[in-house]
């Protein structure tokens, strides 16, 4: 299912926006002028990751300092082991919608 998330002009480059689908926190991320959604859910812990800092692609949980990838949720370091889910974003006349189950 596609759902409408945001403006293409409410997220500036460098910005995030965190958000409630359903019982599923989200955060969508505009880095360099693309679009990327993950889970706000650390698969270390279950703790809120979208509130950590972010170096180009890579975000680092706040909790514990697991390292994910914003453009496919992979996990890049411990103490996490697996990656947490994203969600295909798209583009469609200036609305940011993405890709949810």
């Amino acid at each position: 299912m596609r759902i409408i998330i945001a403006k293409s002009d409410e997220l500036a480059e460098g910005e995030r926006k965190m958000f409630t689908v359903g019982e599923k926190r989200l955060a969508l991320f505009n880095v360099g002028g693309e679009y990327y959604c993950i889970a706000d859910i650390c698969s270390h812990d279950d703790g809120p990751v979208a509130e950590g800092e972010c170096d180009g692609y890579t975000i680092e949980c706040p909790r514990h300092g697991a390292r994910f990838d914003l453009r496919d949720g992979s996990v890049l370091s411990f103490p996490a082991i697996r990656g947490i889910p994203s969600h295909p974003v798209e583009i469609m006349n200036d609305e940011i919608t993405i890709d949810i189950e």
